[in-house]
């Protein structure tokens, strides 16, 4: 499979720095569907797929991983976002390096302008966690690589 940088949030974004009871944080990039072509929830489905580059380390903490859109190109991380996919609170044990999280089929409906992944921290801070994100229309054996590794 060819990954297109279009259809892609993150390609080994750390979320080390990301603190606990801090609300939705915005993880890598956001795709313009305005400008991707993406026609989201028609025809053809579109999966996302999200992977554990380096495993995620705190001090017993979960992590939960939202599919979100808004008009702005900032997505709002206020709650504010309109939330399409939220894969529920992870234990920090669970995101290994190698965990993924999809194929999630893109949920029918109407999505905003601009479509992001957020992570919610919640008990503790973390120390170390690695991620990559992207939408894909052929999910099986779909594996994330680094830049320069393929």
């Amino acid at each position: 499979m060819i990954l297109d940088e279009r259809t892609e949030f993150a390609d080994g974004v750390s979320i080390a720095a990301f603190t606990a009871l801090g609300g939705d944080q915005l993880v890598g990039d956001v795709i313009d569907l305005e400008q991707s072509g993406l026609d989201i929830g028609n025809g053809q489905p579109i999966y996302l797929m999200i992977q554990v580059d380096t495993a995620v380390a705190g001090t017993s903490s979960t992590v939960e991983f939202k599919l979100a859109s808004d008009a702005a190109a900032a997505i709002a991380t206020d709650g504010s976002a309109t939330v399409h996919y939220a894969s529920g609170a992870i234990a920090e044990a669970t995101l290994v390096a190698g965990y993924q999280i999809g194929p999630i089929a893109l949920p029918q409906g109407t999505y905003e302008r601009y479509l992001g992944i957020q992570a919610d921290v919640g008990a503790a801070n973390l120390s170390a966690g690695v991620v990559s994100a992207f939408l894909t229309l052929d999910p099986h054996g779909n594996t994330a690589l680094p830049d320069a590794v393929n």
